[in-house]
């Protein structure tokens, strides 16, 4: 039987990306994330500096 969508690269559920698009989300996502957390940090240890909590 004729399939009539056609096959292609993507891959798992409900993902419909191909593998170079999920690699180029991962490093977005993990830039993202690194910054976010980076800020975080920069964020607790100048309160910490301030007013210590312990």
């Amino acid at each position: 039987m004729n399939d009539p969508t056609p096959r292609d690269d993507r891959f798992g559920l409900r993902t419909y990306l191909t593998p170079e698009e999920a690699k180029e989300f991962h490093k977005l996502f993990m830039t993202s994330f690194l910054g976010f957390t980076a800020v975080a940090v920069v964020a607790h240890l100048l309160v910490w500096m301030w007013r210590p909590w312990l």
